[in-house]
């Protein structure tokens, strides 16, 4: 039976068991929860570039960027057959809400205070959303506590409902001890007994460092390693990726007349290139067209693609388009993305459905034991709270196995070819073979006598999951 079959009947065992309205409610929304979209939500300070990063995801300019009505309002946006809008009100009730496109961005038309709804649906026609629904947050450390309060009750583990996401991609500008305390709230309690890899950190606005020059994005890589590298951090967000959120948005959407307003930038004397391009204000001025341009790819953006033109390194709006794309960093998020997250959505809904029935449920009950057994003895679980204490430095081992057991237990992924860290184009037979390879050598290091008693514990995992890929292959 499969982790997500397993922890389906038990909810099922739970709804026959009760008779409470609310917890059946409960219970049974985290039942339907198993079979839909894994729900990531995007969260960060106020001016991080949240909405500007989701409309990235999605290849749309969904998302208005502004500070309106409705960035107060945590804002799901999810796969449907049309576009459509649905408030969902803080007394339990739904209502559908007006809305219309501006530039693309969908405006919504609110008919009642922000405080009375506790979140908006968007849905949307959309390829990228079908595997995962995204979910705008409003901005913590905001000037307004409700506003950030907001975010907190909609994401912290430890509030009076179980957290609504499964996972969190979360925006870094400079990290602070806020960052820290708002990750360690939406982790809760798992931090005692191993967190998941359930979080995804963006250092955002990545083409603002040094200025926007056009080594932007290298200067941004060694910050963001330095913030996976740090400590405390890496056990709450192992992961984090620069990514110039403009870029990303502009790549998926950039017109006809924004290439031709870039292109004959590009064709000035050179000298009139270099004084435009020295700051935003005098790029911008009253030509028409610049100052769209720099809102919609910013300073950097403007840069890069007046020299990608110059040096006819593009010739079209599809090649600068694909050109952004590359640049901005959002490929590489795609690509942690759907490692982290679709590749391991299983566990990760299984544990967030697990967090509803511990919230409802006896401790002292059968359904509690069954839950628990199911934690203990399910491999998913097994690999990420060894993650946790590999990253937490709590594994003894030298650093070439404990890199190599990064991998094994699926913390770059849970594809065969990224454990065992092969290309992506490797055949059945590498795989096999580099499987049994590394099945071996910790088979041994499992048998040593001389291995501390954590690391042969922890090999017996490895092995396991070794056994598991060889099993995948075959």
């Amino acid at each position: 039976m499969t982790l997500l079959a397993e922890v389906q009947a038990l909810l099922d065992r739970a709804l026959a068991e009760t008779g409470d309205p609310a917890v059946r409610a409960a219970i049974g929304d985290a039942r339907r929860r198993l079979g839909e979209p894994l729900r990531v939500a995007i969260a960060g300070k106020v001016k991080a570039g949240k909405s500007t990063l989701l409309n990235a995801l999605v290849g749309e300019g969904l998302a208005p960027t502004d500070a309106g009505e409705c960035t107060r309002i945590v804002t799901w946006y999810a796969d449907g057959p049309t576009y459509a809008v649905t408030a969902h009100l803080r007394d339990g009730s739904t209502r559908p809400l007006p809305f219309h496109r501006v530039a693309g961005a969908v405006r919504i038309t609110l008919d009642r205070p922000a405080e009375q709804i506790d979140h908006l649906e968007v849905r949307v026609p959309s390829a990228r959303l079908r595997r995962h629904t995204l979910i705008d947050t409003p901005g913590i450390a905001s000037l307004s506590t409700d506003v950030s309060l907001r975010t907190t009750a909609f994401l912290d583990a430890e509030a009076d409902r179980p957290a609504q996401t499964d996972a969190v991609i979360y925006l870094l500008r400079h990290m602070h001890a806020d960052d820290v305390r708002f990750l360690e709230s939406f982790h809760g309690d798992d931090l005692a007994s191993g967190t998941p890899v359930n979080t995804v950190g963006v250092l955002s606005r990545a083409d603002e460092i040094g200025g926007a020059r056009l080594d932007a994005m290298e200067a941004a890589a060694r910050v963001a390693a330095r913030y996976a590298a740090d400590d405390r951090l890496r056990r709450l967000c192992p992961v984090v990726v620069p990514v110039a959120g403009l870029l990303g948005a502009a790549g998926a959407t950039l017109r006809e007349d924004e290439f031709r307003t870039l292109a004959a930038v590009a064709a000035l004397p050179m000298a009139d290139v270099v004084e435009l391009l020295l700051t935003a204000d005098r790029f911008g001025g009253s030509a028409p067209g610049r100052r769209e341009a720099l809102g919609r790819l910013g300073l950097f953006g403007v840069r890069l693609s007046v020299r990608l033109i110059r040096e006819q390194k593009v010739h079209d709006s599809a090649d600068l388009a694909a050109a952004l794309t590359a640049h901005s960093g959002i490929d590489r998020l795609r690509e942690v993305f759907a490692a982290q997250f679709v590749g391991r959505s299983e566990v990760l809904k299984a544990r967030s459905a697990l967090a509803v029935l511990d919230e409802f449920i006896d401790p002292g009950s059968a359904l509690a034991a069954q839950a628990e057994r199911i934690r203990a003895s399910a491999h998913e679980f097994v690999e990420l709270r060894l993650l946790h204490l590999l990253r937490s430095g709590r594994l003894p081992g030298t650093q070439a196995q404990l890199a190599e057991m990064d991998l094994l237990l699926g913390g770059a992924g849970g594809a065969a070819y990224l454990r065992l860290g092969l290309p992506a184009d490797a055949s059945p037979e590498q795989i096999a073979a580099a499987a049994r390879e590394a099945l071996a050598r910790w088979q041994t290091l499992a048998e040593h006598p001389f291995s501390a008693r954590e690391l042969r514990t922890a090999a017996r995992a490895v092995t396991r999951s070794c056994e598991g890929l060889l099993a995948g292959v075959a």
